[in-house]
This record gives C-alpha cells, structure tokens and sequence, in this order.
C-alpha cells in the first residue's frame, strides 16, 4: 500500500500532495475509497513543510502539478492570482457533505477570494491564552481575563508577586502572530484597499502601543525564540504565566509535563480590548485545493468529501492532533470533552484573516523584523508603524501597477 512515499492508485489515481505529518497520515484515512465505484485508492505523497510552497509554485511552472492539495490557507490567494486551482462553487453546491455552514465562519472565509470558494478547510487552527491558573488565582483571579483592563492588570499583579526574574506573559520577538492578533483585535486591517500598508491606522496603532507596553513595563522578557531556554520546562516553574499559543502546544504541554502539573495549566479564548470577550484571534489552518490542469477533479472532489467527513475527521485529529473543520466533528466526546480545547472552539468563533492578498509572507516578515526594532528600542512606536507602512508600499507597488493596468484597459 505504501511506496516510495505514494499510497496506493495507479497512474489513473487522484494524486495528493500532503505537508508534513498530516501527509503522513492521510493514507491511513483513505483505503474506503477503493470500495467507492468510479474512484481509485489516491497516490499519496509526502511533503516537508518547508519544502513545500516552492515545490508548488515548481510544479506549476512545470506544469506538474497533482490533482489535489494541502496548502496553508495563506497560500490561497497566491494560487488563486496564479489561476493554478479550480474554483469550487459548484462543487460544494452539489455537495451534501461540504458546506459553509457547518465550518468556522472565519476559517471558511480565508478560502473566498472574489467571491468564490477556492479551498476546504480541512483542519483548522488559532491562537489563544495558555495560563497557570494557579498563579493567576494566588494574584487574585480565579479565571481567565476577559478584557484588556482585566489582562493588564493580572499581568501587573503576576509581575508584582515573581520578581525581577519572572514575568507575567512571554511574547517571542521574532514571531509577527501577537502583534498582529493585538492589533486585529482593535479592528485593524493591517492593509488598505489590497495596495497600501495600513499599520499607522490608530486601531493597529493602539493594539500595537499595547503590545509594546508589556516590554517597556517588564511583564514580557525581551526574547527572540532562540533565546527562550526551555519553553515547557520555564512555563512549569512559573518564569513566565502566560504564552499566546496554539493547539499543537496542548499536547507538547501534556507530554513534556508531569502528570501532576496538568491541573494548574489551562487556555482561555484571547481577552476583548472592550465589551464581551472573546477577542479576535488569527484564522489557520489548511485547506484542500484542487488544481486548475487536473483531468480528475471530480474524483479528486470525492477525495475531499472523504476527508471531511465527521468522523473522518475525528479520526485525523485522533493521528495528528489537528484539529477538526467541520464543526460537527467536535462533538466527538474526545474533543467536546476536553477542557484544554474548549477555549480553542469558542475562539475558531472569533477568528479573521489575514489580508488575502499574495504578498502577505513577505509583509509578514517586515512585521516582525520592525516589531524587533521597537522592542529593543532602535525605534518609537510612529517611527516604526511609518517604517513599516513604507516597508509593505515597496512591497505592494508591482499589484499596484497590475491593478491600474487592469482598471486602465478598455
């Protein structure tokens, strides 16, 4: 069944390029299709993450590429400008399996572009509040903070209580998600009209003082990821309370950690600047697209019924800890009845993405890259969002002129 990395099928079968583990494990999801009439076992291959995009964007120029795809739902609209997938409209209108209202409403938006549907959320993630209940009930608070104010002030109280070598929240300055979720959680949309950077709009602005206020006011160590010795380990001994996180951390904290610490850690959806939490997060995850040069497409559709399905999808999760798109899917006892993930399906609720435009992994890096500047003190709060906003223009020129050639053109 497995084979030079490929499962099953012969040359007539649906090919699938999966990422990382998740290409591991699919195959063990997709034997029933080759008792379906009509459809072939898929031939299965596995891609290192970080292979994976310039091996894409290869096998489109070399006009290579397979049938169906797992791409990271930023990828999407790189793909979609590409013309490289097939959009699915009618697919998912046909489809009594696939549908918009039974996925995150946030997670199922990363995928419309112009109106149409170009990929299925096929597991999703976000980011929320790991905390150590214990020492944010020894400060005063016997659950999670819901607001800003309320965050700040735990924060404060946490900082008060550890001393000069323990810190309320450890925010790593090479990583672009935090200052983001900050400053998308005061409305911003990081970019303006698809063509200009937009950081120096007062919502980002203020998201973004707040971020920064947590280093000027020593409740987060000014550390990059290379810098944190051990991020379990440091966690476990209080030398920090908090991480902005996501939900492949669930199960590093529950291997990595003794059993007797299990209770005195839990996550909490991230709290609102103002009004009823929760906050806004991020919209991740991956998406199954299918490819515009594909002469399979329906059979590679019935593929991506298959793995969206319920219960298929709790069996994925059960192999990779990943977890579910289709909402249904959590009601699984294994899932619903898990404390450590509940904040994760309050907060899939909340969830936006980022600009849909194929630049964003470019703007991203310029994010972090400024945000270091601010936080070891190279530049102040306006200097770095005017920075930054030159930064993402340079980067936005080449759409900018394709767009005015576009409006342009009788």
């Amino acid at each position: 069944m497995v084979a030079g990395g490929c499962a099953g099928g012969g040359s007539d079968a649906v090919q699938l390029w999966g990422l990382g583990r998740e290409g591991e494990e699919v195959a063990r999801l997709l034997p029933p299709l080759a008792n379906v009439p009509g459809v072939a076992a898929p031939k299965v291959q596995q891609i290192p993450w970080t292979a994976a995009h310039e091996k894409l964007l290869t096998a489109f120029v070399g006009r290579s590429t397979p049938d169906l795809a797992q791409v990271g739902n930023t990828w999407v609209p790189e793909l979609v400008a590409l013309g490289a997938i097939e959009p699915l409209d009618a697919y998912v209108a046909a489809s009594r399996v696939v549908s918009s209202a039974d996925h995150f409403p946030g997670v199922w938006d990363t995928n419309v572009l112009d109106g149409h549907v170009w990929g299925i959320p096929w597991y999703v993630d976000t980011r929320v509040l790991f905390y150590r209940s214990d020492l944010l009930a020894e400060v005063g608070f016997d659950r999670a903070p819901r607001t800003w104010a309320e965050w700040r002030d735990a924060m404060r109280r946490l900082k008060e209580r550890g001393g000069p070598d323990r810190y309320a929240i450890i925010l790593p300055t090479d990583e672009w998600p935090q200052p983001v979720i900050l400053g998308m959680g005061r409305g911003a949309e990081l970019v303006r009209d698809g063509q200009w950077g937009a950081f120096r709009d007062p919502r980002f602005r203020a998201g973004f003082d707040f971020y920064l206020g947590l280093f000027r006011d020593g409740l987060a160590p000014v550390l990059g990821s290379a810098q944190i010795a051990s991020l379990y380990q440091q966690f476990a001994d209080g030398t920090f309370a908090m991480i902005i996180t996501g939900p492949w951390n669930v199960g590093e904290m529950r291997r990595r950690l003794p059993a007797s610490f299990q209770d005195r850690w839990a996550t909490a959806p991230m709290p609102a600047p103002t009004g009823e939490p929760p906050g806004v997060s991020l919209a991740g995850g991956a998406s199954l697209v299918i490819f515009r040069n594909s002469t399979r497409k329906a059979e590679a559709w019935r593929i991506v019924e298959a793995l969206s399905e319920p219960a298929a999808q709790v069996r994925f999760y059960a192999l990779t800890g990943d977890l579910p798109a289709h909402t249904a899917a959590w009601r699984d006892p294994n899932l619903a009845g898990d404390d450590k993930l509940a904040a994760f399906f309050t907060q899939l609720g909340n969830v936006r993405s980022t600009p849909k435009i194929p630049e964003w992994e470019q703007i991203a890096t310029k994010v972090f890259e400024n945000v270091q500047r601010a936080v070891y003190g190279g530049a102040g709060l306006d200097d770095t969002l005017a920075t930054l906003d030159a930064d993402v223009d340079r980067i936005l020129a080449k759409r900018r002129f394709i767009l005015a050639r576009r409006t342009a053109a009788p």
